[in-house]
């Protein structure tokens, strides 16, 4: 009997790259992990490590948040004009509530209380946190969030929100471990958070999860699930 297997072996691979390629795709066009802590109570203390400060935006850090940015999240090199761009420039931009981390004077983390519009005095959005790799460790990250949280607390808002990505495993433990709870948005969110907790070693929140929505009035539901 003659083998004729290797006729079908080139539309099986087609196939196969195929369901690669759009696997990627719908990656790609996955929306972000969206975590909710519902209320901004019971807020733990700011304690910064020995030898780090804490301060808010002056005239020209514009350079500092391009370089952090820049080395947390790689990528392209974003400049001053990008921090313009993006957050000081912004007619949601808060210079009250856009936060440093300093070492010797230098910033080396950063996080921004952030608005979905200028008119939001309900949810706030922690915003773009990142720390130099150099100051990884410290709990850098924590601590920047969490005097964002206690803008939002100050200032009146009820609850705050944020976006984070599959793959930043310590920067979601860090926002568990600060109050924060996972929302689903989307499709296929419960599937990818289940993934998360098991490298986690954390039990799934499943029933937390469930409470976010019956614990907020539907206004604010609708702001943090949209």
């Amino acid at each position: 009997m003659c083998d004729k297997s290797h006729d079908y072996e080139p539309a099986l691979m087609f196939k196969v790259e195929r369901l690669l390629v759009a696997r990627e795709k719908e990656y790609q066009m996955a929306r972000q992990l969206r975590m909710v802590r519902p209320n901004l109570e019971d807020l733990p203390a700011l304690e910064l490590p020995a030898g780090y400060g804490m301060r808010t935006y002056r005239k020209g850090d514009e350079e500092h948040w391009a370089r952090i940015i820049s080395d947390s999240f790689g990528g392209r090199e974003r400049t001053a004009q990008d921090t313009k761009n993006e957050i000081t420039g912004r007619d949601v931009f808060i210079p009250d509530g856009f936060y440093f981390a300093i070492h010797r004077g230098v910033p080396v983390g950063t996080a921004c209380a952030w608005r979905q519009s200028v008119d939001e005095k309900e949810v706030g959005y922690v915003h773009m946190v990142g720390v130099v790799a150099e100051h990884t460790g410290h709990k850098l990250g924590k601590w920047v969030s969490l005097a964002v949280l206690a803008y939002f607390r100050d200032n009146g808002f009820i609850s705050a929100m944020l976006d984070t990505d599959d793959f930043r495993i310590p920067a979601i433990k860090t926002y568990l471990n600060l109050g924060f709870i996972p929302v689903y948005v989307e499709e296929g969110q419960s599937e990818r958070w289940h993934d998360i907790f098991e490298k986690l070693e954390l039990p799934a929140m499943t029933t937390q999860i469930v409470n976010v929505k019956k614990t907020l009035p539907d206004e604010l539901w609708k702001k943090v699930s949209s």
